[in-house]
C-alpha cells in the first residue's frame, strides 16, 4: 500500500531514504560535473584516438552496466555497435561473476568497464584479457579500488567515479540515479573524443543544468499537485505501469524506468516502443489487468482484500522520427479498454538534454514509489 501523506511530508520522506536515493536523484546534476571534471583530469580532453572503434563493448555489473549500454548504443547509433558483455556466475556477487571477451575482440576494439563497486575479480581478468588481445581499455570505478591496479597494469584508461559520502552507508542499488550519471558521464565524454557520438563539454553542462531543473520542479519539498515525479508515483500505486516509448531518446529511458520501478519500489512492469506497442500489449489491456475487468462475484466481501492490480499506461515521448506519431492511437487504444494513461514529455533542446530529463523525472517517480510504499 502507497503511504500517499508520506509524499508531502520532507522530513519523513528524508527518515524514510536510508539507501540515499532521494538525494542520488536530486544531486545527479552536480554528480555530472564532478564526473565530468575527473574524466577531464584524468586526461580524456587529451585523447587522440587514430579513429573510431570498430566495436564498443561494455562490461559491468548489474542494472548500471546495462543502462548506460542502451543509452550509449541509442546515442552512437550504427556508427559502431556498442555491445554489453553479460556476467556468467553462480549468483550477482562480485567473487562470483566472470566476463569473457567475444572471438573476435582485437586491437581494432573499445573496451568500457563500468563499476559502482570495483572489486570484482572478474572484471580484472577481463581487463587482462583484453590487454592480451590488444582491446584498448577504460574503466569507471571507485579510486580506490582494485580495478585501477589491474587497469594500470593493462595499460588501460583508469576514471575515477564520482562518488559521494552516502554512498557507502548502504550497498548500492544499480538503478540508483547517482550510480548511472557517476558512470555514464565519463563514457560519454570518451566517445564524443572518438567520434562515436557527440557530448562536448558544453553540451554535457547543459545535461548538468537539465538534471537541476527537474530536480527543483520534482524535489521531495514540491507538493505532488504541481510535482510530475510525485504524482507519477501517485498513480502507479497498485497498478501495473505499462510503458509506452515513441522517440529515440525515449527508449532507453523507459526501459531505464522499468528496471528501476522492479529494482527499487518492487513493482513489475512491462515496457514497449510505439507503435508495435499497440500489437504488443493490446491483449493485455483487454484481459484481467483491464480496469473495467472484475471476473469474481460482484457480490463477495473484499473490504479485507487488497484492491485488485490494474494496467496503467505511462506513455514516454521525445520528438517522433519524421514528424509521425502513434500517439493518438496509443491514447484510444487505453482509453478504449478504460485504462488510465500518464504521459511525460521533456522540454525542447538537445537530445541528450531531452534523454536526461525523462530518465530523472522517472528516476524521482521510482524513488518515490518505492520510499512510499516502504519497498
Amino acid at each position: 500500500m502507497l503511504d500517499e501523506s508520506l509524499l508531502d511530508a520532507p522530513e519523513r520522506l528524508t527518515e524514510a531514504d536510508r539507501r540515499g536515493l532521494l538525494r542520488g536523484a536530486a544531486e545527479a546534476g552536480a554528480r555530472v560535473r564532478t564526473a565530468a571534471r575527473h574524466a577531464a583530469e584524468a586526461g580524456v580532453g587529451n585523447l587522440k584516438p587514430d579513429g573510431r572503434p570498430r566495436a564498443v563493448l561494455i562490461a559491468g555489473p548489474g542494472a548500471a552496466a546495462t543502462h548506460a549500454a542502451d543509452l550509449l548504443g541509442t546515442l552512437a547509433g550504427a556508427g559502431s555497435p556498442v555491445t554489453r558483455l553479460a556476467p556468467t556466475g553462480v549468483a550477482p556477487a562480485a567473487g562470483a561473476l566472470r566476463w569473457e571477451l567475444p572471438g573476435w575482440a582485437g586491437s581494432v576494439d573499445l573496451l568500457l568497464i563500468a563499476t559502482p563497486d570495483g572489486a570484482e575479480p572478474g572484471l580484472s581478468l577481463l581487463a587482462e584479457q583484453a590487454y592480451r588481445r590488444g582491446c584498448t581499455v577504460v574503466a569507471v570505478a571507485p579510486a580506490d579500488s582494485p580495478l585501477n591496479d589491474a587497469v594500470s597494469a593493462s595499460r588501460g584508461l583508469f576514471i575515477p567515479m564520482a562518488t559521494a559520502p552516502y554512498d557507502h552507508d548502504e550497498p548500492l542499488a544499480g538503478a540508483a540515479p547517482g550510480v548511472l550519471w557517476a558512470l555514464l558521464t565519463p563514457l560519454l565524454a570518451l566517445l564524443d573524443r572518438t567520434g562515436l557520438l557527440e557530448a562536448p563539454p558544453e553540451a554535457v553542462g547543459k545535461v548538468a543544468d537539465r538534471l537541476d531543473r527537474v530536480a527543483e520542479r520534482c524535489g521531495p519539498a514540491i507538493v505532488t499537485y504541481s510535482n510530475p515525479a510525485k504524482t507519477l508515483a501517485s498513480e502507479l500505486a497498485e497498478s501495473l505501469p505499462v510503458v509506452w516509448t515513441e522517440g529515440t531518446s525515449a527508449g532507453p529511458a523507459g526501459r531505464r524506468f522499468a528496471a528501476a520501478l522492479a529494482e527499487l519500489s518492487g513493482t513489475p512492469a512491462v515496457v514497449a516502443d510505439l507503435p508495435e506497442a499497440l500489437a504488443a500489449h493490446s491483449a493485455l489491456l483487454a484481459g484481467r489487468l483491464a480496469a473495467g475487468a472484475d471476473p469474481d462475484d460482484f457480490f463477495r466481501d473484499r473490504v479485507e482484500e487488497p484492491a485488485a492490480l490494474r494496467a496503467r499506461v505511462v506513455l514516454l515521448r521525445d520528438r517522433p522520427i519524421g514528424g509521425l506519431t502513434a500517439a493518438p492511437n496509443a491514447r484510444d487504444l487505453a482509453l478504449g479498454h478504460d485504462t488510465p494513461i500518464s504521459e511525460l514529455e521533456p522540454e525542447e533542446g538537445g537530445e541528450l538534454e531531452t534523454l536526461a530529463e525523462l530518465i530523472a523525472i522517472t528516476d524521482f517517480a521510482a524513488v518515490y514509489l518505492a520510499l512510499a510504499s516502504g519497498a
